[in-house]
């Protein structure tokens, strides 16, 4: 596989392809439009749909060429592209993967299609508009994985922001609008802040060949001179942007109602993919580009603190919720505060774990979200009361609810195990005491999610309109079908995966803790030259 996919230039056009199909699929669902402005009424949904699956699918098999392509055995950025993009400010169009981004780019491509066919008929007004603006999304987000070059980063990230507002605010429930504004907002100011420090990273940054200021990551990261004060300040923007984005306690409270309000596809995208950015943002950026400011104890300590309150805070929250969207909803807390105590245990196990926790959070809660919108639309309810004892009527969507919960509370054998092992492991060899605390919420997660799905599956069957509920149909069965081989192939067998991301993680680690402050200047701050 890996000489065809040589032999056709692979690495030469993959990435710029990733970015570019899903606007050429947007491009035709508007052009479509254009001869045809009934948008509002189900006549124009086939074929949106169709078009939408189709790019994805594409798109997936595009991408699934970089699992042979990809070379674990290096840590140089694979399957590179460069053009200048704005010369005059140094900008270029810069995009790359290594073994972290990797993974985010196939997860990502991985769960859009399946979003797709997990919405395929709940979406029922403007839906060129909505299979239009996911497209988008999805070169935004992907872009988000790819950028080498800050400005673009930035771009990318504020391109996966708006078409995430409107799926909110249009296609959402009955308090969308809130939703979406606060979802907006939160993420937008945190964004402007991380615009902030790029342009001081840019002012203090000259590219030795051009003698000019570059937004280039590896020019920063072997260039840029700061004092320590300014580093630490740097780092703060970055922090705020990304811990929202993860979402961190106490930034986290934009995350149950944007969740509860999205559509399937949007829950499923919030919790699978983009959550995951603010993780690979703290991976990629923030302590990469400042190690001293983020190794500082207090720096240090906060962090870790947060993470294990949001570990603890999100399960016992997630324990008490009536709805069982929110309750999915609230647990992504708790499991993005593991992979934030991954990633500042700084072992391999550890980021090795976070970033499978990143990977399998995705798998799991993605299919908790798609399961809650087949049944939703059965029941149009998502309380967790108004069930009970369902499994005696649809055993088939019981016992992929069960497996997929399983997964996430992370029994042996399934994908959530491997992370939250390897995450506890590693963390316990540089910070045991942080460790314990998070151990907890292991516990937790099988206390909310084992008691929901009693109540919802296996209580006695007292509301007889349940009795007539129709068990998972062909397209179901196909989405279930997949994320159920994906949940039992990494809880089996993460090897390969593992594999691919260490030489990555390890680099990851080197860079950060071997000379935290190698990016601090003791100059004064001053501008680089133009």
């Amino acid at each position: 596989m890996r000489e065809f996919l040589a032999s056709i230039h692979y690495g030469a056009w993959v990435l710029p392809a990733l970015l570019l199909i899903p606007l050429a699929g947007a491009l035709i669902i508007v052009l479509q439009s254009a001869f045809s402005r009934d948008d509002s009424s189900l006549a124009a949904a086939p074929s949106a749909r169709w078009i939408a699956l189709i790019t994805f699918l594409l798109e997936f098999a595009v991408s699934l060429g970089m699992w042979w392509a990809f070379d674990p055995g290096t840590v140089a950025w694979q399957f590179r592209v460069t053009h200048w993009w704005i010369p005059a400010w140094g900008a270029s169009f810069d995009v790359g993967v290594d073994g972290i981004s990797l993974f985010m780019v196939l997860l990502t491509t991985f769960l859009m299609p399946l979003s797709v066919l997990g919405g395929w008929t709940s979406v029922r007004e403007k839906v060129r508009s909505y299979y239009a603006l996911l497209l988008i999304l999805t070169t935004g987000m992907i872009g988000v994985f790819l950028a080498l070059d800050l400005l673009f980063f930035y771009v990318m990230w504020e391109v996966m922001l708006i078409p995430m507002y409107f799926i909110i605010g249009i296609w959402g429930g009955e308090r969308r609008i809130y939703a979406s504004i606060k979802f907006f907002i939160y993420t937008f100011l945190g964004s402007l802040l991380m615009l902030v420090a790029i342009l001081y990273l840019w002012l203090h940054s000259v590219d030795t060949v051009t003698l000019s200021n570059s937004f280039s990551y590896d020019t920063i990261m072997q260039h840029a001179a700061f004092t320590s004060r300014a580093a630490l300040w740097l780092f703060g923007a970055f922090f705020l942007a990304f811990a929202v984005k993860v979402p961190m306690f106490p930034f986290h409270t934009w995350l149950p109602d944007a969740h509860t309000e999205a559509p399937t596809a949007g829950s499923v995208i919030l919790a699978g993919i983009m959550l995951k950015m603010g993780t690979y943002g703290f991976l990629r950026f923030a302590l990469p580009l400042f190690p001293g400011a983020a190794l500082t104890p207090w720096v240090r300590d906060t962090i870790l603190t947060l993470a294990v309150i949001g570990i603890i805070y999100g399960a016992l929250v997630a324990m008490v919720q009536p709805d069982f969207k929110r309750l999915v909803a609230y647990s992504s807390v708790s499991h993005l505060g593991f992979v934030m105590l991954g990633i500042y245990a700084l072992t391999l196990q550890s980021v090795q774990g976070a970033l499978m926790v990143m990977i399998n959070h995705g798998i799991s809660t993605g299919a908790l979200f798609l399961l809650i919108g087949m049944i939703y639309e059965r029941k149009h309810t998502r309380l967790i009361d108004a069930y009970g004892g369902i499994a005696r009527v649809v055993p088939m969507f019981a016992v992929v609810l069960t497996l997929v919960s399983l997964s996430s509370i992370g029994l042996p054998g399934t994908n959530g195990f491997v992370g939250e092992f390897l995450v506890l492991v590693g963390s316990f060899k540089t910070h045991p005491w942080f460790t314990l605390f998070a151990t907890s919420g292991v516990i937790f997660a099988a206390c909310y999610l084992l008691w929901a799905i009693q109540r919802i599956l296996f209580n006695k069957l007292d509301k007889p309109e349940n009795a007539l509920l129709r068990d998972l149909n062909a397209r179901e069965l196909v989405i279930v079908a997949v994320v159920t081989v994906a949940i039992l192939w990494i809880g089996i067998y993460p090897a390969p995966v593992l594999r691919r991301m260490e030489r990555s993680a390890q680099n990851f680690v080197q860079v950060v803790t071997s000379s935290p402050g190698a990016r601090l200047a003791s100059a004064p701050e001053t501008g680089g030259s133009r």
